[in-house]
């Protein structure tokens, strides 16, 4: 058997394989709800034969989503519209997983699609934005510095999303601390400029990531796996890096996380260095060094690559994006590819069985 397709035991979740769905806006949520576009989408991954499909970063509140047209998890409407989409997923085999997440000063942004660039308005349906710092990313307004009232609202916030999270099915929790979001503001010196306890040293920075893990911990059942997205790198001098995420994995273990989504960037702009898995080596020294099970992100497109991936301790699942979007299926041609037969780890609905590659 494969390593991409050998089954993997977080607490008391199995997953059937270990091709995973990134997480992936789809800016097309009214007031936060789901549709029929999000259960189509995600629903044609678990079809497709993916272990865990994950959904795009859901808002612990209505000022924590991304653009006006993101999904959220705050009120009951949000609730049910996602049990029905967990239900989907789960009869095709697929575990479901939710990205809970604050934008922070990245929020009240236009869509891709929206028509236009940076801040919305609030006449056109934006609102004030919150950071760490009242330092804006370039291009978008200011946010406003959290106060430490706010900042335990925001804990509060993604326990009570994470407790809405197991109400509506879901099997694994992901918190969002990448990309330049609202966690990732507090840990990246180049968004935190706070003077309090919350600023400052690494310890501080870490905090507040380490209080909503520990609240979304204790949230849920000790059976339910709790995953940490990071971006292990600002590639920027001065800013967050491998050498801080090393030590905070350390620290997510301790606090009971299961598996550390390992991407990067995000938070200002930078120069990447893009090309076939460029990312993978922030997994593997994460996973040496802090001895924590990770998760690898970033242009991982074939089935062999993915297979590499994990058969030299790199990282335990590989999460595709671009190519799922390309190819739903890509999991089934996968195993085709490694020599998989159909059976408990590959998957294919009867109603494609004739289509099945053997």
């Amino acid at each position: 058997m494969s390593e991409l397709f050998t089954p993997i035991t977080l607490r008391g979740t199995t997953i059937r394989n270990r091709v995973w769905v990134a997480p992936m806006c789809q800016y097309s949520a009214v007031d936060g709800v789901p549709n029929d576009w999000h259960l189509v989408h995600l629903g044609s991954f678990a079809r497709g034969g993916v272990g865990l499909v994950l959904t795009e970063a859901t808002a612990v509140v209505p000022e924590g989503r991304i653009s006006p047209e993101d999904t959220g998890l705050w009120n009951d409407e949000q609730q049910q519209a996602w049990a029905r989409i967990v239900d989907f997923v789960h009869a095709q085999g697929a575990t479901a997983g939710i990205q809970l997440a604050h934008a922070g000063r990245k929020a009240s942004t236009f869509s891709p699609f929206g028509g236009g660039r940076g801040s919305v308005d609030e006449q056109d349906g934006g609102w004030e934005t919150v950071g760490p710092s009242a330092e804006a990313f370039p291009g978008y307004r200011a946010p406003r510095e959290l106060t430490i009232e706010e900042i335990e609202g925001v804990v509060a916030a993604f326990a009570a999303a994470a407790r809405r999270s197991l109400a509506a099915g879901f099997d694994v929790l992901e918190v969002h601390a990448a990309h330049g979001y609202l966690l990732h503001e507090f840990l990246s010196p180049l968004s935190n400029t706070r003077e309090d306890a919350y600023g400052g040293s690494f310890e501080n920075r870490v905090r507040l990531l380490l209080e909503v893990v520990a609240a979304v911990r204790d949230a849920v059942p000790q059976e339910t796996p709790v995953l940490v997205r990071i971006s292990a790198t600002d590639w920027t001098e001065g800013g967050w890096d491998d050498d801080q995420s090393v030590r905070l994995a350390v620290l997510l273990k301790e606090a009971g996380v299961d598996l550390v989504d390992t991407s990067t960037g995000g938070n200002v702009p930078a120069q990447i260095p893009l090309g076939p898995g460029y990312q993978v080596r922030f997994a593997r020294r994460i996973r040496e060094e802090a001895g924590l099970p990770t998760g690898a992100v970033g242009l991982i497109t074939e089935a062999k690559q993915a297979e590499e991936v994990l058969a030299d301790g790199s990282a335990d699942v590989v999460l595709l994006a671009r190519a799922l979007l390309r190819d739903p299926h890509w999991a089934l041609r996968a195993a085709h590819e490694l020599g998989e037969t159909v059976g408990e780890t590959v998957t294919w609905p009867p109603q494609y069985l004739r289509a099945a590659l053997d």
